[in-house]
């Protein structure tokens, strides 16, 4: 966008003075209170009301500056959607203190946070073997303490990526079943697409409209959900061997371990684009463990446990959110420690992996959090 000459209040009122006094064979009375300056402070608030009408306008008819419903309603008119909130999701443990008689989760039973902000469904899993299709839940045997299974939050966005340990009430009753726990955090909640990203989608589309090109494929899988990332290798095959008119992509949906039906789809996405007669194969990431120790000094003003547990999910938070291929730097645990809060005031013993040193990826693999260690 070009630049603006915008004027503000006091401007607008200048220049119309020293135009009107300009032209006047006489001097003109601008003095507090008289008529004429009354009526160039009225002409320059109605000035600066066209103004700001002009700047709203365009605004909202760019999609550089254009943002939320407005850059909604022009991407719109290219058949062109903001990608939608994900829900987040995971694994909770139901458990009882006395095992005595059997019980039964039940399909969309809720189950939420310590401080009530998030609640999540159970949903069914069939591979789950004590998943009972005809009961419609989840059957706890007589004599078993507790039993895994997933649920769904019931809001899309990130804020239900529970970290671990904070699902912990039943809502309502289950009949048998005394609490509830997530050792695992949930990591895959999403927000809608950012305006930024969305505009970067846009552009990718509009590469990717000519087919058979690696910007298509690229798009074709970004565009499946949110929080996807990809490599695409060609003319090798997975073990780097030269095999010309053949490539693969390595997918991942943000989990390091993403679903047979998640690369289902992605083949299908890529097989829609790509070149005619090529061959392609779709992986899944390598995942390399990040196991991470260091010990905190504290000020004593503050808990150090509580500090100790704000540092473990900082590390987890950052760790989890690394993209294929992406390195670890070594000396970004000691930023995240110190950062996660102003009571932290000394960082020893740092290691990662049992060494001083980055851990690197390959276009193959994805670091994820392994063993967290912090004292």
């Amino acid at each position: 966008m070009a630049t603006l000459n915008l004027k503000d209040f006091s401007t607008l009122v200048s220049d119309q003075v020293t135009a009107i006094q300009g032209r006047a064979a006489a001097l003109v009375d601008f003095t507090v209170g008289s008529l004429m300056l009354a009526i160039t402070q009225s002409n320059a608030s109605v000035a600066q009301w066209l103004q700001q009408l002009i700047l709203n306008l365009l605004a909202t008819t760019r999609a550089a500056t254009c943002s939320g419903a407005d850059l909604d309603s022009w991407m719109a008119d290219f058949g062109f959607t903001r990608l939608s909130a994900v829900q987040a999701s995971g694994q909770v443990a139901f458990a009882r203190f006395t095992p005595g008689n059997a019980a039964l989760i039940p399909l969309g039973a809720i189950v939420a946070t310590m401080d009530g902000s998030q609640q999540y469904n159970v949903i069914a899993d069939s591979n789950n073997p004590a998943f009972n299709a005809t009961l419609r839940g989840y059957l706890l045997p007589a004599g078993t303490a507790a039993l895994t299974v997933p649920v769904l939050a019931s809001t899309a966005g990130a804020a239900g990526n529970a970290l671990a340990g904070t699902v912990g009430v039943i809502v309502g009753s289950i009949a048998g079943v005394d609490t509830v726990s997530n050792a695992a955090a949930f990591a895959n909640g999403q927000d809608p697409e950012t305006d930024a990203a969305f505009r970067a989608r846009f552009v990718q589309w509009v590469s990717s409209l000519s087919k058979a090109t690696k910007s298509a494929i690229g798009y074709a899988l970004a565009s499946m959900q949110q929080g996807v990332t990809y490599t695409l290798t060609e003319n090798q095959d997975y073990n780097g061997n030269t095999l010309y008119g053949f490539f693969y992509a390595v997918v991942d949906d943000g989990s390091g371990n993403p679903p047979a039906s998640f690369l289902s789809a992605a083949a299908s996405a890529i097989d829609a684009v790509r070149p005619f007669t090529s061959r392609f194969a779709v992986f899944p990431p390598q995942v390399v463990g990040a196991n991470v120790a260091l010990a905190l000094t504290t000020d004593p003003s503050g808990n150090h446990n509580d500090v100790v547990q704000q540092v473990s999910a900082a590390l987890q938070k950052y760790i989890a959110g690394l993209k294929l291929g992406q390195l670890l730097p070594y000396t970004q645990l000691v930023a995240l420690a110190y950062g996660a809060s102003p009571l932290v005031t000394n960082v020893s013993g740092v290691l990662l992996n049992g060494a001083s040193a980055d851990l690197a990826a390959n276009q193959k693999q994805v670091i994820r959090p392994g063993t967290i260690t912090v004292n």
